[in-house]
């Protein structure tokens, strides 16, 4: 059965009465979004945009929110909402997904729904899913694709909408498995996702570049639990509890049938729900006794703490510069940003010939590295390199 339920939308203009603290290690100035004293949860980030749920407690429901920091000073701030519960958006340039509760007939269940917001005075809403009695949950969308989590014959399942026409988008299967696949992202024809096929929960991946016949492979099926990925390009992070405490992973997935797996942070202590954009990496940690956002480089192979408030940081997206995530700082929940610069979100502008290690510098550590496999030939047959 079809629905055809629609949120509002309401636009309005907001000064944004700036927060500022300074961060630790760069002097980065942090600003709070949209000051409220309703709670603020699980924000998302592209380009300026910024996209969050905020429980009204004016209606006693959620409802999306939406603001363009491009002058943070000056933001423009809109809502998409209703009498029900609109939560855990995701935004790509100017298309806004979120999981939408529908009432009909009787009946109700979570379903997916898209905004156009190219028009910040007139957005446009458009349905993505409105299957009767399924939950459609935790969208995500890059480019023209979205995907989620569908509740379907009693455990959730992988599937996906390409929106470009938003009006009739078009539904395809990324994978239906026995057990449960949740949580899932995307970047351009890459899916990824967590999977307790076999017990605990595990990363695995389908390119969906053909939508009739996506193609899966496993990121890390191993022991314990690896979960809540993020993907761009082609690394894949994650939370990976397999030294008994959660730690940030990572797996550089170019080769499909061969995916190469390396630390990001390793601190005894929990690092959980990273995200990535380019060649950084952001997730809230609790090493100092509280949660805090802290980032790695992935050129430079560099940590660096993005924030140092004695309150929580949690719940961190990232976008070229720009960093956001869900504060306690002022009693409730606040979405908070900053933009990064200087040495620690260092980009390699050129590649160099000698760069072994792709660090974007030739020094002592490519040397070693040559050194190590000094004379050594990897040609096939091996009587080739005797020539």
């Amino acid at each position: 059965m079809r629905k055809g339920h629609l949120p509002t939308l309401t636009a309005v203009m907001f000064l944004a009465g700036l927060m500022l603290s300074s961060a630790p290690a760069a002097g980065w100035k942090e600003f709070a979004v949209f000051a409220t004293t309703d709670d603020q949860e699980v924000p998302d980030v592209h380009g300026s945009i910024i996209v969050w749920q905020q429980f009204v407690s004016e209606y006693g429901d959620y409802d999306i929110y939406v603001a363009d920091v491009n002058d943070p000073a000056d933001p423009w701030v809109f809502i998409i909402g209703d009498a029900n519960d609109q939560m855990s958006p995701a935004v790509y340039e100017n298309t806004v997904v979120w999981q939408d509760y529908i009432v009909w007939g009787g009946s109700a269940d979570w379903d997916i729904r898209m905004a156009d917001i190219n028009d910040q005075s007139d957005p446009q809403v458009f349905v993505v899913t409105d299957i009767l009695d399924n939950d459609e949950q935790n969208p995500a969308i890059h480019g023209n694709i979205v995907v989620w989590q569908d509740g379907v014959e009693g455990d959730f399942d992988i599937f996906g909408a390409d929106i470009t026409d938003p009006a009739y988008a078009t539904e395809f299967l990324v994978v239906y498995s026995e057990h449960n696949q949740q949580r899932p992202a995307v970047h351009r024809t890459t899916v990824v996702w967590q999977d307790d096929y076999f017990g605990d929960w595990d990363i695995f991946a389908a390119d969906i570049w053909q939508r009739n016949k996506p193609a899966e492979f496993g990121v890390l099926p191993v022991e314990n639990n690896q979960k809540d990925p993020a993907i761009w390009g082609k690394v894949v992070v994650w939370q990976d509890d397999f030294f008994g405490d959660w730690d940030i992973y990572a797996a550089d997935i170019s080769a499909q049938d061969n995916p190469v797996e390396f630390a990001i942070a390793t601190n005894p202590s929990a690092q959980e729900n990273p995200d990535i954009a380019g060649n950084i990496v952001v997730w809230q940690d609790n090493r100092n006794n509280n949660w805090d956002i802290f980032g790695y480089n992935l050129t430079t192979h560099r940590e660096f703490q993005i924030t140092d408030n004695t309150h929580d940081q949690i719940n961190p997206a990232v976008s070229g510069n720009l960093v956001v995530w869900q504060d306690n700082r002022n009693g409730s929940w606040n979405i908070y940003a900053v933009v990064l610069d200087g040495p620690d979100i260092a980009r390699c502008r050129v590649r160099l010939p000698g760069d072994v290690n792709r660090d974007c510098r030739v020094d002592f550590a490519d040397f070693s590295v040559m050194a190590s496999q000094w004379l050594e030939c990897g040609l096939e047959p091996e009587q080739a390199c005797r020539w």
